[in-house]
């Protein structure tokens, strides 16, 4: 069989594998029943479902349009989830600031377009919303700059 529409097989693909994903961790946990419901339930209905949802649209994907199967980047997705890490590891030593524009910087590194103004409004809009929210608003101990800085 031939894959006729990438986007409904990669929507299908991502649905069943969380789907799955979400039912097999569920197992863990006591299932319990339909009237006195475990910690379980849900998380294996609603992921059978999601998979199920996934299959049919993954069995769709074979019968409609034709358009050709991209292939899958690594780079973007490997970049994003450094950007991630180094946010979390960079967090204490340099401050909120600071981890935001690293992570807002090295997560746009992945995308087809990187223009460092863009980027730069960027990192500097959700740093300043991060403090805001985090420090002002919620009163969460994070350091804003680097412990030398103040």
């Amino acid at each position: 069989m031939k894959i006729k529409n990438a986007k409904d097989f990669w929507a299908g693909a991502m649905f069943v594998a969380f789907g799955l994903g979400f039912a097999i961790v569920a197992r863990n946990y006591p299932m319990g029943s339909g009237v006195r419901m475990g910690p379980a339930y849900f998380p294996t209905v609603l992921g059978l479902l999601l998979a199920v949802l996934g299959l049919a649209i993954l069995v769709h994907s074979f019968a409609s349009a034709h358009t050709r199967v991209p292939p899958f980047k690594f780079r973007p997705l490997i970049l994003v989830l450094i950007a991630i890490g180094l946010f979390g590891l960079l967090l204490k030593p340099l401050g909120l600031v600071l981890a935001t524009f690293i992570l807002v910087i090295v997560g746009a590194l992945g995308g087809h377009e990187f223009r460092w103004r863009d980027v730069l409004i960027l990192a500097s809009i959700l740093a300043a919303f991060g403090v805001l929210v985090f420090n002002y608003g919620l009163s969460l101990p994070f350091n804003i700059w680097p412990a030398a800085l103040g």
